[in-house]
């Protein structure tokens, strides 16, 4: 029995526990701890400096925490490194879209589905049975995603000359390729207009729903995170000031001061 059976299913997916960074004496997150559900897309919130990004950094594991644990299906990952986590099952994108921009929109979606192969050079470069079919099933899943994710009149054009909400499918996509199990998202609203957020929440929740796939939103657009997150965590200087649903936490005199300074009407 695996120790997520022994947990059971209900056991949260990421568990953060006393996370606390410090940068030469600069407290840049100060004993956060939260829970996120399998299935649940939780959204990370906070003004500018909060510490949203150093958490965010630490759960793909840019940053070892100075102390606490982030624990994922119910082992910690801070023993493992930043280039495991795709495999692990923690895909992420990033605020400004990191593309190979010389490359195809299916190019970069075949790159993002190698986290899950086991193929090495040897095996690719003799194409070995077990090399072709696993380059079948990269190219399957690429064709799938570019389909599921309205790219295909794209999907053989470089990433470079593609409009900027094109671009941020792409890397959404090719973090779907890896086949995620929690997706970090790192200010997807950016660069975004009116009709293009209101059409990345519904595919947020469209993906969670259809490849049931967690999700950890961290936006400044507080309507997109308010209007498709169940649960929502709130930083400020570091700190945790405020989490719980979207009516309960737009309403914390604490969260309410952080934003505009002063105190709650």
């Amino acid at each position: 029995m695996t120790e997520v059976d022994a947990r059971g299913a209900s056991a949260p997916l990421l568990e953060v526990r006393d996370v606390a960074v410090r940068f030469d004496g600069i407290i840049a997150l100060d004993g956060v701890s939260f829970d996120i559900k399998r299935g649940q897309i939780l959204g990370l919130i906070g003004p500018n400096g909060a510490g949203k990004t150093t958490l965010f950094n630490c759960l793909s594991r840019l940053y070892t925490p100075t102390t606490g644990d982030v624990l994922f299906e119910g082992a910690s990952i801070l023993p493992r490194p930043a280039h495991e986590m795709a495999a692990l099952g923690i895909g992420r994108t990033f605020q400004n879209v990191s593309l190979f921009s010389r490359l195809t929109v299916r190019d970069n979606v075949l790159i993002g589905g190698h986290a899950h192969t086991t193929s090495n050079f040897l095996s690719d470069s003799l194409r070995t049975p077990s090399s072709r079919a696993t380059e079948r099933e990269l190219e399957e899943t690429a064709a799938d995603l570019i389909h599921y994710l309205e790219l295909d009149e794209v999907a053989d054009r470089p990433v470079a000359g593609l409009p900027f909400g094109w671009q941020k499918r792409v890397e959404l996509a090719r973090a779907l390729a890896a086949k995620p199990k929690l997706l970090l998202l790192d200010e997807p609203a950016a660069g975004l207009n009116h009709d293009e957020v209101h059409e990345l929440g519904r595919l947020i929740k469209q993906i969670r729903d259809d490849r049931h796939v967690t999700v950890l939103l961290v936006e400044h657009h507080m309507g997109l995170v308010m209007s498709i997150s169940e649960n929502v965590v709130a930083l400020n200087f570091g700190k945790k000031i405020a989490e719980g649903t979207p009516d309960i936490v737009r309403k914390d005199p604490e969260l309410i001061r952080a934003y505009l300074g002063g105190d709650a009407a």
